[in-house]
């Protein structure tokens, strides 16, 4: 299975991807796992990521496409993988593809979680992280709105694209998702 869960920040992608993967026994990769990560290791990558982040921002595309790389090449994802918060981008998406492409192991489904903004605002603001207050919660989903919307379409002319209902009861949310996978 080799799918990418995508959403908003605040979506619920990390937590539908951790059932996924005890169920199909693929690993969950995480941008945002990677780079705070990253950020919290002080190195140079985590420094650039660390200012972006901040600001409510996106990382720059060659250094996220080239972290999802190496993390593509570990032998655990030989069997597929659950891609979280990747791509944001048109760029980093027809990235993702070609290198893929190359791999032979090209994405079967894009689960997009659609999730009420007002919605997300409260779910960051009661997790509680440093970097989630609300004008930087705003921001994150203002970006969000603004640099992924052509996913949607880019995903959907590929066929690959499947609309989940991400508000609710999360084991219902993740009956959605399971009935959205390729079979």
């Amino acid at each position: 299975m080799r799918i990418v869960l995508f959403g908003a920040p605040g979506s619920g992608k990390g937590t539908q991807a951790e059932k996924l993967v005890e169920d199909f026994g693929v690993p969950q990769i995480s941008t945002g796992d990677l780079l705070r990560a990253a950020v919290a290791d002080g190195t140079e990558l985590g420094r650039k990521a660390k200012s972006a982040m901040d600001a409510g921002e996106l990382v720059a595309d060659e250094v996220v496409i080239g972290m999802i790389r190496d993390r593509l090449d570990e032998p655990d994802t030989a069997n597929g993988f659950i891609l979280d918060g990747f791509p944001r981008s048109l760029a980093q998406a027809e990235a993702l593809d070609t290198m893929l492409e190359k791999l032979g192991r090209p994405v079967q489904r894009v689960i997009h979680l659609e999730v009420d903004n007002e919605e997300i605002v409260q779910r960051l603001l009661e997790r509680g992280r440093a970097d989630d207050n609300e004008d930087t919660i705003r921001n994150r989903l203002d970006v969000f709105d603004n640099q992924t919307q052509p996913l949607i379409e880019y995903y959907r002319n590929q066929g690959k694209l499947e609309a989940v209902d991400g508000m609710g009861d999360m084991d219902a949310i993740q009956a959605r998702i399971r009935a959205a996978l390729p079979s």
